[in-house]
């Protein structure tokens, strides 16, 4: 989201506009950009821009993107293991009894 970031009073009642929304997990400020990035699950970018709009007077959505955790996992290979039971033949001498 690009803010207008003026004084601190701004900054901190961006912060806390954000901070509030449904879903997020992390806010931060860009003071070069005056961007307010908002990480989190299911948020809604335009509700969002629609209160930081309200209160700040002007907000713009930059980009909304879904943030993809790395697949570092590694493939589980499964362990073979050696059969514990050994078969020995039965030998028979040829007689039988029945």
């Amino acid at each position: 989201m690009k803010v207008q970031l003026k004084s601190e009073k701004c900054r901190t009642k961006a912060l806390k506009i954000a901070a509030v929304a449904k879903g997020v997990s992390k806010v931060s400020i860009e003071m070069e950009k005056e961007h307010v990035e908002v990480i989190g699950d299911g948020v809604d970018a335009v509700d969002l821009a629609k209160s930081l709009k309200k209160k700040l007077g002007y907000a713009t959505i930059v980009s909304v993107e879904e943030v993809k955790k790395p697949d570092d996992a590694k493939p589980v290979v499964p362990i073979e293991w050696t059969p514990s039971y050994i078969h020995y033949p039965v030998h028979y001498d040829g007689y039988y009894l029945w």
